[in-house]
């Protein structure tokens, strides 16, 4: 039921205070100038109490995007490891933005509004943002939403999600023909960078990521059976993938002279760390005269490779994950 107070102000200008109390609910005030926009509010009040809304949007008001972005980046980002640095950033730039306003006020105009000109913006590299990035900002943005909705009740939607994405490009299938492959292995051989060469073998040969192969270990393999146990890959599963011929024979050399300080089969020279050697890549590139080409491309050459050697696509998909 609502209860309506007039009081007296300086001046002698009335105002209307408003108590709204339902039984099993906290009581809401509010107080309005005009008693008709006090009856309203009342009516309003009582309605949303009613169908559950009025407190969430009352939380909503009472939180910041900041409090919700160092909140989530407190206690649920450290256990979502993967990407955990990235999304940090990505977050970063929304609390930057617009960390002092109210949950209530970041609307999916608002959100929208960012969108645009994140695409209409330049990466720190100078070239042009990509739709598939822009849409990785509201994708960061989405999932603390969806907590504060699910879990800590300070919010009834998640504006994010009406916020249409961007469309993205197909992707680029780019693999190496036979001749190209001879001469980027030779550019690698002669790398004054030694981990390349294994580096870029294993990545011809098993289709693994860049990070799956930094993160591979001695323990990892096992040579009598001629596999490497990946534990941590892209979809959270474990794959084994085949470590055979010419791979086999290049891991085997290497276990010879293995360093003693770390386990890491590709770990840097300066380092107990295995960190991706861009630059040594980059000259190899182009002592081979290779261009359009990424390290990600080795998986679409080792797939080319695979497949026509007569690998199913059930079997591609396995070994790739």
């Amino acid at each position: 039921m609502a209860y309506i107070e007039k009081r007296e102000r300086k001046k002698g200008k009335p105002s209307y205070r408003v108590l709204v109390r339902m039984k099993g609910h906290p009581s809401a005030s509010a107080s309005f100038l005009r008693k008709t926009d006090a009856l309203r509010w009342a009516q309003d009040t009582e309605s949303a109490i009613r169908q559950g809304r009025y407190f969430k949007s009352a939380e909503a008001k009472k939180h910041t995007l900041a409090e919700l972005i160092d909140r989530y980046v407190k206690d649920v980002l450290p256990h979502r490891p993967k990407g955990e640095k990235k999304t940090r950033a990505l977050l970063q730039v929304w609390r930057d933005e617009f960390g002092d306003y109210t949950l209530a006020r970041v609307t999916p105009a608002l959100i929208g509004e960012k969108r645009d000109e994140l695409a209409r913006g330049t990466t720190y590299r100078g070239t042009k943002r990509s739709p598939a990035t822009c849409n990785r900002y509201l994708q960061a943005l989405s999932h603390p939403f969806s907590v504060a909705v699910n879990e800590w009740g300070w919010c009834d939607e998640n504006p994010v999600r009406k916020v249409r994405r961007l469309p993205e490009s197909r992707g680029r299938v780019r693999f190496l023909d036979e001749d190209e492959r001879e001469r980027l292995l030779q550019a690698a051989r002669e790398s004054t960078d030694s981990r390349l060469y294994p580096m870029l073998v294993l990545a011809l040969s098993t289709g693994a990521r860049q990070s799956e192969l930094l993160r591979l270990r001695w323990r990892d393999l096992d040579f009598e059976r001629g596999v490497a146990i990946l534990h941590e890959t892209k979809n959270n599963e474990r794959r084994a993938i085949p470590i055979a011929g010419h791979a086999h024979e290049v891991l085997r050399k290497m276990s010879k002279v293995r360093r003693l300080d770390t386990d890491l089969i590709l770990a840097s020279a300066k380092s107990t760390k295995a960190r991706f050697p861009q630059k040594a890549w980059e000259r190899a590139l182009e002592a081979a005269r290779i261009e359009d080409y990424r390290w990600h491309d080795n998986r679409h050459s080792a797939a080319s490779y695979l497949a026509a050697n007569g690998a199913t696509l059930a079997e591609l998909a396995e070994v790739l994950g």
